[in-house]
């Protein structure tokens, strides 16, 4: 009754600040996301135009990653950036709640056999700044949500890397070589076991390829990945 009551006086509001009946996004907003429902690359989440199996992108086929599959709840365009920028830079955090209910949606077949989730670190020296990291904040709650083990501190940043945004796909896998590992006193925590690597945006895939060699050389007997959402050529942007 007071909830009906307070709902009379503050109207829910969404995470893009319209009116909503419900947490989330607002109709208008919802219906701008371009989701990744359909068809999409089993090996990097891409979408595809119509259906044609389990099949691989060009780009997965001619080269394999070491994270074994891929999913993105949405592309990163104009739409979705404004929301992911605010959980990465503007202290949104009531947004992680969101992002992973995506993920528990789109990767549900990722999460199934998953073992145990890990974020994507971030280094302590960023962190101590920013007071959080994205991607932990997404993974945790999609955890919860899907009842797997959380691992937040199983992998970790060796060291400080510049900014990703900008940088060719030469330039990124460069900037992050090397820069993951799994400390020793952590390593039986992913040794034999399917791991789910958690992030907010895809790009080229540098980072979350250098966090997969670093979990397979620990022991992990596979790697894959969630991410809220993938860029493609037609939508890049710097992140």
């Amino acid at each position: 009754m007071a909830q009906d009551l307070l709902g009379l006086i503050l109207p829910p509001r969404a995470f893009d600040g319209a009116a909503a009946l419900t947490s989330g996004l607002s109709a208008e907003a919802w219906s701008r996301i371009t989701f990744l429902d359909g068809p999409v690359c089993d090996g990097c989440g891409a979408p595809f135009a119509y259906d044609v199996g389990e099949i691989r992108c060009v780009l997965c086929q001619s080269r394999e990653r070491p994270f074994s599959r891929a999913r993105a709840a949405c592309l990163y365009d104009e739409h979705s950036r404004d929301l992911i920028l605010k959980l990465k830079h503007a202290d949104r955090t009531d947004l992680s709640s969101l992002f992973a209910r995506w993920l528990s949606r789109s990767a549900v077949d990722l999460l199934d056999e998953a073992e145990a989730v890990v974020p994507v670190p971030m280094h302590s020296s960023r962190l101590l700044k920013r007071r959080y990291n994205q991607a932990a904040e997404i993974a945790r709650p999609l955890c919860a949500m899907a009842g797997r083990p959380y691992l937040p501190d199983a992998l970790v940043r060796k060291r400080d890397t510049d900014s990703q945004g900008g940088k060719s796909a030469v330039g990124r896998r460069r900037n992050v070589a090397a820069a993951f590992a799994v400390p020793e006193s952590r390593r039986h925590r992913v040794v034999g076991r399917k791991v789910l690597l958690v992030d907010d945006v895809l790009t080229t895939g540098a980072t979350a390829e250098g966090c997969a060699r670093a979990l397979l050389a620990a022991g992990a007997s596979q790697v894959t990945l969630a991410v809220v959402a993938r860029v493609t050529e037609l939508h890049a942007r710097p992140i």
